[in-house]
């Protein structure tokens, strides 16, 4: 994270917490892992699946530790940080698994603890080492990390960034009504409370209307104006960018001085806290992202989903963490970009949504100028919810995908109750992802039609002692390996 999004009493709340997570790691050695996403990516269903296969036995043969039998035990245990609540696993995978529903998304921070005792692959590190490791598994939402710039910006940058992404594309008529009424209004006139009111539920509606289903539009700060909790209706929370500010100072009292010392106010009590108290902790990253949904979007949504992936790594400086390091300055040493829902396309476009997906993020890389070491990416399905099979059309073997589509989704003008299974054709990535580029970067580019249909989790089989088996995944087990499988070597 570049120097300038901290204080020095910052950095040194953060050396302090890094200290005393460094001294509970010699007793017991754990990595802290940040689960996060982009716009309905699939994080709960991501770690519930995590978790499921690796209490229950799952197909795991990229996990190296798991599949050469060196984990003797893997067991759940209660998380360090006693105020930060749960993530609730049985909850969610009792939905996944016994209901077959997608588990709700999320909506504020939560952590779990799971531990795996193991042996060593070097006879050297068996004789210094008991062969324990826990995992801290941090989720939060997307719109938090994509907050993290703000604490670079001025209420000025923030507002010309804001305004003038809101005048381009789609966002142009979904803003119209609150950059109507932030341009009618005399700023410079004394605050008012009802009028900050006003204007901060109009950008709201503004930035709602951008992240619903229809648009899927990514790059969505202040992300707290999407999910406010208990902030709701607070000074924090009661503020909007605004079009055209003078660089003179905002007279005290106006409704302009209000507006800057509230979104001041938004970045030290919700994002600074964020950051020095989760964020900086983190040892490793896995970021989702709904690719295929923005494909399916068009090229709008595809190059908003850029945007957001360059200020999500932005955020990130991988890099190697010696001890001496990170007892001041904790670096996240790994991060992994899934593109999530492969199992909504046949396998021979899983590598080409994996070619796409390593495309944007190296496009977002060169935006920054930074270096790709220790970012990887892959296509994977959290929960497969689909199987594969071919369909004879016109003489010809059609690959289709089959699985059981929500209740209410329709295809092909037939509405489905849940319950009845059908095949589709999911449609195909082009085998050059630099094909699909040309589309988004030329005016009235058109992209390839993605079949994006929303299944139900899958019906699993039933053993002879009636223990369900592991949901099925695809690369699930790629990347655990790639997250932590170097710290059971």
């Amino acid at each position: 994270m570049p120097p300038s999004l901290t204080s020095f009493t910052d950095d040194a709340l953060i050396a302090l917490d890094n200290l005393a997570d460094r001294a509970n790691g010699l007793v017991n050695p754990t990595i802290r892992l940040g689960v996060t996403g982009l716009s309905r990516a699939g994080k709960t269903v991501f770690i519930s699946s995590l978790v499921h296969n690796l209490l229950n036995g799952g197909r795991l043969p990229l996990f190296e530790p798991v599949r050469s039998g060196r984990v003797s035990a893997i067991r759940l245990e209660p998380q360090p940080d006693d105020a930060i609540p749960r993530f609730q696993y049985e909850d969610h995978i009792q939905a996944l698994v016994r209901d077959r529903i997608w588990p709700d998304s999320t909506r504020a921070i939560s952590e779990l603890r799971i531990t795996l005792d193991y042996q060593s692959a070097s006879g050297w590190n068996r004789m210094f080492s008991r062969g324990r490791l826990s995992i801290d598994i941090v989720d939060y939402p997307g719109e938090w990390l994509l907050d993290l710039p703000l604490l670079a910006q001025d209420f000025q940058t923030f507002s010309e960034r804001t305004v003038a992404l809101a005048k381009t594309g789609i966002r142009a008529e979904l803003s119209e009504e609150w950059l109507a009424l932030a341009s009618s209004l005399d700023m410079d006139a004394p605050a008012d409370e009802m009028t900050a009111r006003r204007l901060s539920e109009a950008f709201a509606a503004y930035l709602k209307a951008c992240k619903a289903d229809e648009r899927s539009l990514s790059t969505l700060p202040p992300g707290r104006f999407l999910m406010p909790g208990d902030l709701e209706g607070s000074p924090a929370l009661t503020f909007s960018p605004l079009p055209a500010i003078p660089a003179a100072t905002a007279a005290k009292g106006s409704l302009r001085a209000m507006m800057e010392r509230r979104y001041e106010a938004y970045k030290n009590v919700v994002v600074k806290p964020f950051f020095r108290e989760h964020f900086a902790r983190l040892d490793r990253q896995i970021v989702l992202i709904d690719a295929l949904q923005a494909i399916n979007r068009g090229p709008e949504a595809v190059q908003d989903l850029e945007r957001a992936l360059t200020d999500v790594l932005a955020c990130f400086r991988p890099g190697h963490n010696s001890f001496f390091s990170s007892l001041i300055g904790r670096r996240i040493d790994k991060v992994l970009v899934a593109a999530t829902k492969a199992d909504h396309l046949h396998h021979e476009s899983h590598d080409r949504l994996e070619k796409l997906t390593g495309r944007l993020v190296d496009r977002a890389i060169e935006r920054i100028g930074m270096a790709g070491a220790g970012i990887e990416v892959m296509a994977i399905a959290s929960v497969r919810a689909t199987r594969e099979a071919t369909v004879k059309e016109n003489g010809h073997l059609l690959p289709v995908i089959v699985g059981t589509p929500m209740a209410g989704e329709t295809i092909n003008g037939e509405k489905f109750d849940g319950a009845k299974k059908t095949a589709i054709f999911p449609g195909d990535l082009p085998e050059d992802p630099e094909a699909l580029f040309q589309q988004i970067d030329q005016p009235g580019g058109e992209l390839p039609e993605i079949n994006v249909v929303r299944f139900r989790p899958p019906a699993l089989e039933v053993e002879n002692g009636g223990v369900k088996l592991s949901v099925p995944h695809i690369r699930l087990d790629r990347a655990m390996q790639f997250l932590f499988g170097d710290r059971l070597a």
